[in-house]
């Protein structure tokens, strides 16, 4: 997808950390694994996941970012095309979130990092992949998480598949603020579990914010965003498929176990991007759908 050139997205919340020093992921190399196989299937809450100490992080904020103006600058580099998203997301839920009921606020950051930082949930490696954490209402991301998306797991990649991953982070902040977060932590896993229902509903959410944002408009009334190509939705649907549940455990185990769903399988995950996409945010409520129909 790509930005109108004039478009401003110097407006776009985040930020950039540079590299850390003394790597520390509390609870030794079992929590990392188990963030690992959770994280990298986008959306989690590593409440609970990452408690206790560590070596202490140096953070290095890095300003490389207040050179991202313009659309322009979001069509040439990857951090400038997160804070571009940012801008964009930002200004469709400030209008759409009151349409459901939800009194929105924007996140705290959208931070980029690199191989390691410190977050409101506790330590978090490039290895964690992209997540949102609740107590601090901050977005994360390693942009070489990317890459993985592409050789780890099969993904064709581009701009708006990379804008994909950010909008569903999103929709756990408008989450978070509508309380779902909170009510259906039940620590339960499965087909309809609750966590599949969290993770859904996100991608449904980034499905209406990508319909709508080649009309969502900068402060001087110039969009975002141009038009979505096929090809673009084709490779938005494609990031959606290569996180599913049953895709990942199928290439890291060799088999599925539905079991311990805890993001919904490849074809949910599409079909409810396109629900999103096709009925905007009010067709989100995924737990008002059946088990079996989820």
């Amino acid at each position: 997808m790509t930005f109108d050139p004039n478009a401003d997205i110097s407006g776009g919340k985040a930020s950039k950390r540079g590299r850390t020093t003394g790597i520390a992921v509390a609870g030794g190399g079992g929590v990392l694994i188990v963030l690992f196989l959770v994280s990298q299937l986008l959306g989690v809450d590593l409440t609970g996941l990452a408690g206790g100490t560590g070596q202490q992080q140096e953070v290095v904020e890095d300003s490389s970012l207040d050179t991202c103006l313009t659309g322009q600058d979001a069509n040439e580099r990857v951090e400038c095309r997160m804070k571009g998203a940012s801008a964009s997301l930002e200004t469709y839920w400030e209008t759409e979130a009151p349409e459901i009921g939800v009194a929105y606020r924007a996140p705290n950051d959208f931070v980029m990092f690199d191989q390691a930082t410190s977050t409101g949930c506790g330590q978090a490696s490039s290895a964690t992949g992209p997540f949102y954490c609740p107590p601090d209402e901050t977005i994360y991301l390693d942009v070489s998480f990317y890459d993985e998306l592409r050789t780890r797991f099969g993904a064709q990649g581009g701009p708006l598949a990379e804008m994909y991953v950010i909008a569903h982070e999103w929709g756990h902040h408008v989450q978070n603020l509508a309380g779902v977060l909170e009510s259906t932590r039940d620590g339960q896993t499965g087909p309809s579990s609750n966590a599949v229902r969290v993770e859904l509903q996100a991608d449904c959410f980034a499905g209406a914010w990508a319909a709508a944002a080649s009309s969502t408009r900068d402060g001087d009334g110039v969009a975002f965003l141009k038009p979505i190509t096929p090809a673009e939705y084709r490779s938005a649907l494609d990031a959606a498929a290569a996180v599913g549940d049953d895709h990942i455990q199928q290439s890291m185990q060799g088999q599925v176990m539905p079991h311990t769903f805890t993001h919904g399988t490849s074809e949910q995950r599409i079909r409810w991007f396109e629900t999103g996409f096709d009925g905007g945010a009010g067709a989100c409520n995924t737990f008002d759908v059946a088990g079996g129909s989820l």
